[in-house]
């Protein structure tokens, strides 16, 4: 499975590369702290699959990086998926490494 780490993404978003970010949490996780992916709680993703592009990256992330590893394993057994990447350390991650002002429960 392919990651990227927080410095790696918070660099994509400041040269405002093309990228999709996904956020996989549930809804109350995201409305707390939210880095601005679109969000598709992990149990609804196969019900959301044209809304996950094929022809670019995709940018996986969840609390830590476990529901989005899943999401991942998932969509590239099952949908032939090549382009994800898991966000290692998930939002945590990003909170304590780039935005100290999120606050993650």
């Amino acid at each position: 499975m392919q990651e990227i780490t927080v410095a790696e993404l918070k660099k994509m978003m400041d040269n405002h590369e093309d990228f999709q970010l996904i956020d996989v949490r549930e809804e109350y996780e995201a409305e707390a702290a939210n880095i601005g992916g679109k969000l598709i709680p992990m149990g609804t993703v196969m019900e959301h699959l044209d809304e996950i592009p094929k022809d670019k990256k995709v940018v996986v992330h969840c609390r830590s990086g476990k529901r989005s590893a899943t999401v991942i394993q998932a969509l590239e057994q099952q949908q032939g998926y090549t382009n994800l990447y898991n966000l290692k350390g998930g939002i945590m991650a990003y909170a304590q490494e780039i935005d100290p002002t999120l606050v993650v429960s």
